[in-house]
């Protein structure tokens, strides 16, 4: 008999691990998450925070997500992306990314009603991680996890205690690991992975030192420093990123992965510090050293059975593009409902599979669309002349070459505005975080085609009410003087139908088959004279479907299925899809 029992066991408390407990036991789903260390992020590693993710936030409450705000650094302070030689060196250029661009400003607001920021992960972590625990999930530090038996009714999971050194087992109905890149229980359960694990190298210097001087001027998370001969890849180039404006920072400083690990002391970091900002005499607070390698590695199978696995476990790659704490809490906002429902018996256990089919894609995308950003930094070398000669004298005259008034000078000057204008791709791609769309039985399109994008996917968010798309955001208004998004009216754990003028029998259809399946679904409709109105006509612009017809939302804010118009009978149209997607 196991000595601890538990609807779910999570192993590791990071962004991904964190999140999902604390949306299960939101759903009032008993969890129990453990920790192999004594406490939660001691580094700020991930920090990129999307809108998506904060939606995710939101939806945890609005207490959750305005103390995310509280502690982050909001988007006018992430935006100017410097390329330069120190940073109080020569400025070589600048991009405006993270929605800071006023065209991308404006994309950001229309599309969500939750902000871009700079969250470090030894900000979001305790956030959600507290969430969680004040909602009831359990949680035990310095416990490891050691292997794991499934069968037909559930999981027995052999954990060690660190402290006492003791093993104990844990039995749930289900496991997720969320345990990281070198996850144990991804290995043990057998997934399936694509790609390559360190196919680079990199260490993290975390130092305090007041840099205000330099970047107040031109506020930014990242700044790009060029100096030819630095001895990394034999380019020279080192990313100062600000953690804390602009006191704390911390730099990322390139290494042979086939060498061995470089040994990193007081006086080496120092010094990559110094050169880096470009002040020998700047006093410098050492935090801390670590080394990491760059991945290129999604998983094809996120599940096996009963072991569902989520985060790095199952996405590695570099963090370009800001998506690794991002898409490892939304894949736990994708898998809780689905957990919730089928332990609450209102699901069949079919509805798990398609964790797998909707968010292994996004696996892929990301991992190939990180690496593929840092391939993207070879235009700027090329236009700077620094592929060109291994010799740092020739390379520093080749980047001086663009100062000259010459037609070749003009050209060089041409091609670099052009390459970093590209990297749009990796600090400004809206699409990349807002265009999922999902594919799976638990979308019910009846035939309805995908639409064609538009513009650039990658760049561009397109919003739809298309089935397995994100439920588009538009804000409504109550007759209160009350503001809120669709998004807003969706979520919590519960399915939702939005309807309009005309659709009062869709909102008596979802009471009546709420109560036939046992199972929450909200139901309003926007209009005139209805609890929500749509005052602005965003609603009108965004919603594809009649005054009569119906969107049917699921826990994730993602469209389940729609009916463009009212059918002959809402109630029969309505129990056929909610028990096609719960496997009833």
């Amino acid at each position: 008999m196991a000595d601890i029992t538990t609807d779910v066991l999570i192993i590791g408390t990071g962004p991904a691990g964190s999140a999902t407990a604390a949306l299960l036991s939101s759903y009032g789903v008993e969890n129990m998450v453990i920790n192999r260390y004594r406490w939660l992020a001691n580094t700020p590693r991930a920090h990129i925070t999307n809108q998506r993710t904060m939606e995710v936030l939101r939806d945890l409450g609005r207490d959750v997500e305005d103390e995310a705000y509280l502690f982050a650094t909001e988007q006018d302070l992430m935006g100017e992306n410097v390329f330069c030689t120190s940073l109080s060196g020569e400025e070589i250029g600048r991009l405006q990314t993270w929605g800071k661009h006023p065209l991308s400003r404006a994309a950001h607001q229309l599309s969500s009603p939750s902000h871009m920021n700079d969250l470090p992960q030894t900000f979001m972590e305790p956030l959600l991680f507290k969430t969680a625990c004040s909602r009831g999930t359990q949680a035990r530090m310095s416990t490891e996890y050691i292997s794991h038996v499934q069968d037909a009714d559930g999981v027995t999971t052999t954990c060690r205690d660190r402290l006492t050194g003791k093993d104990f087992t844990v039995r749930s109905k289900y496991l997720v690991g969320a345990d990281g890149g070198n996850s144990k229980v991804a290995e043990h359960a057998g997934l399936k992975f694509e790609g390559k694990m360190g196919v680079g190298g990199s260490l993290n210097i975390l130092f305090k030192a007041d840099l205000s001087r330099y970047v107040a001027h031109r506020p930014s998370v990242l700044y790009w420093v060029l100096q030819p001969g630095s001895n990394v890849g034999g380019i020279g180039m080192g990313l100062v990123r600000m953690v804390r404006p602009w006191n704390e920072w911390l730099i990322v400083w390139g290494y042979d992965i086939n060498g061995p690990e470089p040994k990193v002391d007081q006086a080496f970091a120092t010094k990559v510090a110094r050169d880096l900002v470009g002040d020998q005499t700047l006093e410098i607070d050492i935090q801390s050293v670590s080394t990491w390698t760059v991945n290129n590695m999604y998983a094809t199978t996120m599940s096996a059975g009963r072991i569902f696995c989520m985060g790095d476990a199952t996405h590695r790659h570099p963090p370009s593009n800001g998506l690794g704490s991002n898409t490892s809490i939304q894949d736990g906002f994708n898998l809780a409902w689905k957990l919730a429902m089928v332990v609450k018996g209102q699901a069949g256990a079919k509805l798990l599979e398609s964790y797998t089919k909707e968010r292994a894609p996004i696996a892929k995308q990301i991992v190939t669309r990180a690496n593929q950003s840092i391939e993207e930094f070879g235009p700027i070398f090329k236009a700077l002349g620094l592929l060109d000669s291994i010799d740092p004298v020739k390379m520093q005259q080749n980047m001086d070459d663009r100062c000259n008034d010459t037609e070749e000078a003009e050209l060089q000057r041409e091609a670099i505005r052009k390459a970093i204008a590209f990297k749009v791709y990796e600090f400004d791609a809206h699409g990349i975080e807002m265009n999922h769309r999902y594919k799976s039985a638990a979308v019910v399109t009846d035939g309805q085609k995908e639409p064609a994008f538009e513009k650039d996917a990658e760049l561009h968010y397109h919003p739809t009410s298309w089935p397995g798309a994100r439920l588009p955001h538009a804000w409504v208004f109550s007759g209160t003087g009350e503001k809120a998004s669709t998004l807003d009216l969706a979520g919590q754990g519960r399915f939702t139908v939005l309807t309009g003028i005309g659709g009062k029998d869709w909102i008596d259809a979802a009471r009546v088959v709420g109560v036939e399946l046992g199972i929450d679904i909200a139901a309003y409709a926007i209009g005139p004279r209805q609890k929500w109105q749509d005052l602005g006509g965003e609603w009108a612009r965004v919603r594809e479907v009649r005054d009569a017809g119906a969107l049917l939302i699921r826990p994730d804010q993602h469209v389940a299925w729609r009916s463009q118009e009212k059918a002959a009978n809402p109630v029969s149209e309505l129990r056929r899809v909610l028990k096609s997607i719960l496997d009833r």
